[in-house]
């Protein structure tokens, strides 16, 4: 039985649930728009149970939470609805009450940061590349012959997480069998749990074996890092988690929302057949139009503050939508304006505890990667469905397809003879 929200609370101000219909609509950018006009740049919405929260939309607003980590903390403790919110919550995951690095605040968030950041910074960006485009043409040679396919299962949602095993340690072998799991526990439907415990088991036995026999990888430098000794293996663990899930699912949506673009959209469409110039402008629009990470749970104000005109009072949630104030008219007035390769995007985050700078450029070097080698390899790739056939994941947190069917001109041709 749902516990009534109190008096005072944002769900009983006109507040829209997260997990309604409207949020998992195609037309998620017009839901924004009527938010804000309804509401300004903060808007009450609720969770599942009725839990009531704030989707801050506007861009100003974003920038004052992320710029102040003091005042609008990362550290979950402090919310006040802790003491109605069950152990069995759906999405108790996305707030914390766990070592991980996403909740950590102050001097060791810092210093745990440049642990992670140091021994990501350090990837090669040759040998990214080279394996990316091993595992692209893989992917592919397991596909060209049929003349079609879905480049949502069969390949944005593989590639990603075959190339981050490689980099953290894993063999060709042990990252294939880690996929299922992988991809289990980031749709977090049935076997999400287990897709979790396989993961962690064997991200915990590859730390092990890295502590006795250092290897030129990630999870050999997070160990070696200065600040290593500061940390338990508990949280080094619950950070290589973070890194491969959070690594994972939004580059696969990277690419499949790039993906989407260039084959539905004519300013792109036009030059599949003619150069990759296209590619980076396409995914640059992609993180302004569609961006793979919608909404975030959370910061909690320290005390109470006035944010977007509105009175928040000290410990209620607020989710950040990167997705609003990508489109926030204060900054982007004509929203069918071409963005240009402008890179002022909220969609990696800001301030301390936005992605990390070296975290961004593996995925980004991936997703390009991974769409260079696809256009090069099938050149004549086309839908099968129309755009509006299209189906978005139920999500409002993430934006990403559940498939892009496409065919092309079936070819024997093997990765490596491009």
């Amino acid at each position: 039985m749902t516990t009534p929200s109190p008096p005072g609370c944002p769900a009983h101000d006109d507040s829209m649930p997260m997990f309604g219909t409207r949020f998992i609509s195609e037309d998620r950018a017009g839901l924004y728009r009527e938010l804000r006009a309804r509401h300004g740049p903060v808007a009450p919405v609720t969770l599942l149970g009725d839990v009531p929260a704030w989707l801050v939309l506007g861009y100003r607003e974003l920038h004052q939470i992320t710029a102040d980590p003091v005042l609008f903390s990362r550290d979950s403790s402090v919310w006040n609805r802790w003491d109605r919110i069950p152990a069995d919550w759906p999405l108790m995951p996305m707030v914390g009450r766990q070592p991980s690095i996403l909740y950590e605040v102050g001097d060791r968030h810092r210093r745990r940061s440049a642990l992670v950041s140091d021994a990501l910074s350090d990837v090669d960006p040759f040998e990214l590349r080279s394996h990316a485009e091993q595992y692209a043409d893989e992917l592919i040679d397991g596909l060209c012959g049929r003349g079609e396919a879905d480049l949502i299962a069969e390949y944005a949602k593989r590639l990603p997480a075959l190339v981050l095993a490689r980099l953290y340690g894993f063999t060709d072998e042990q990252g294939a069998a880690l996929l299922p799991s992988v991809n289990a526990l980031v749709d977090g439907g049935e076997g999400a749990l287990e897709g979790r415990q396989h993961l962690q088991g064997a991200l915990g036995t590859l730390l092990r074996s890295r502590a006795i026999s250092p290897k030129a990888d990630v999870s050999t430098r997070m160990q070696a890092h200065p600040n290593a000794g500061e940390f338990s293996s508990e949280e080094l663990l619950e950070d290589m988690m973070v890194n491969v899930i959070a690594g994972h699912q939004p580059t696969a949506d990277w690419i499949g929302n790039s993906l989407r673009l260039m084959l539905t959209d004519d300013r792109f469409a036009a030059s599949l057949t003619g150069g990759r110039h296209s590619v980076g402008e396409a995914m640059n629009e992609v993180l302004w139009e569609e961006t793979p990470t919608q909404n975030i749970a959370g910061r909690w104000p320290t005390r109470d503050t006035q944010l977007g005109g509105r009175r928040i009072p000290s410990g209620d949630l607020l989710i950040l939508s990167f997705a609003a104030a990508n489109a926030d008219p204060q900054i982007r007035p004509d929203q069918s304006a071409f963005t240009g390769g402008n890179s002022a995007f909220f969609s990696f985050g800001h301030g301390d505890h936005r992605c990390p700078y070296p975290a961004q450029e593996i995925a980004e070097g991936i997703a390009r990667t991974g769409i260079e080698v696809l256009l090069d390899r099938l050149p004549d790739v086309d839908l099968t469905v129309s755009r509006e056939e299209l189906e978005w994941r139920p999500s409002p947190f993430l934006r990403g397809l559940r498939s892009l069917p496409v065919s092309f001109t079936p070819t024997t041709t093997v990765g490596g003879n491009r």
